[in-house]
């Protein structure tokens, strides 16, 4: 990644993808001491909300648990500031204020420089937007939603929203988890090691993607990514690129080969008359009534 020119490292206190409490923050770990020596070369992301324990105050968006989150990334990273520290997801059970409140905080005491949200509907992120300004707190300047050519629904509302309100999009699952790479088989089980058998990430792919319709417009996309010869990854990709709401995909690779083609996004244009096509084939996951 580093040297394909990527210098966005998004991360999730969480993570391994796919773990459980066993795992949560070694990703963190791996990254930081990757970035050991090289620190100012790269804009550093991550998040809070899911379970670090198997306390109640372990999770969520209370300012408790964000305030103990925030440290212990900080510590895994080994750094003593974070660049974007996003709500990886919205807690109901929490008013907002709350976490908006521990968030300017955050910032105030220089452990955090900018603050963002993952997986929030545009009205919370809109209400969250006018709560900050009504409060004189640290507004949210990204959200990271799930966007690609099988799920278009954002485009509705929260893309608009980003654009009247200068909110930079960080969109994940550009490739819909893999489906389109292009290398799944309906008529064989999910391959070992990809998303869709990945630990409690099976599931929520599985539900997500792995359908007759889903399949039927993967082969539809493959054909006029050939067409234009391109790969199906590079022109996933590509066209996610193409939204003007869109700062920068999150791209995610199992394998440093696996980067080459979803990189390689970054100089395609898609001419309008492909972009038409594209539109036009998934335009069902953009109304979220695609037939299952």
């Amino acid at each position: 990644a580093a040297e394909g020119g990527v210098t966005f490292r998004d991360l999730a206190d969480a993570y391994p993808l796919g773990g459980d409490l066993t795992t949560a923050g070694r990703t963190e770990e791996i990254v930081g001491r990757c970035l050991q020596g090289r620190r100012e070369q790269y804009v550093v992301a991550t998040k809070c909300f899911a379970p670090m324990g198997p306390r109640p105050w372990d999770m969520g968006n209370s300012r408790r648990h964000i305030m103990d989150a925030v440290d212990a990334s900080l510590r895994r990273i080994g750094t003593d500031w974070i660049a974007l520290y996003q709500l990886h997801f919205d807690d109901p059970g929490v008013p907002l204020d709350e976490p908006l409140g521990a968030l300017a905080a955050l910032v105030h005491a220089g452990k955090v420089r900018y603050v963002g949200c993952s997986n929030f509907l545009a009205y919370r992120l809109a209400r969250a937007l006018g709560r900050s300004d009504a409060l004189g707190l640290a507004r949210f300047v990204s959200v990271q939603p799930r966007y690609n050519l099988l799920f278009r629904e954002f485009e509705r509302e929260l893309l608009p929203l980003c654009l009247e309100e200068g909110i930079g999009v960080i969109p994940y699952n550009p490739i819909a988890g893999g489906m389109l790479s292009g290398k799944h088989d309906r008529s064989q089980p999910p391959e070992e090691g990809t998303r869709f058998t990945l630990g409690n990430a099976a599931k929520p792919n599985t539900d997500r993607y792995w359908h007759d319709n889903v399949f039927d417009t993967d082969d539809e996309l493959t054909a006029i990514a050939a067409e234009a010869g391109l790969a199906l990854p590079t022109l996933a990709v590509a066209w996610t690129l193409q939204h003007p709401a869109v700062t920068s995909p999150i791209v995610g690779a199992s394998r440093p080969e696996q980067l080459a083609a979803t990189l390689a996004a970054v100089d395609t244009v898609l001419d309008a008359y492909l972009v038409a096509r594209l539109d036009t084939l998934t335009a069902a996951y953009r109304r979220g009534d695609a037939a299952r």
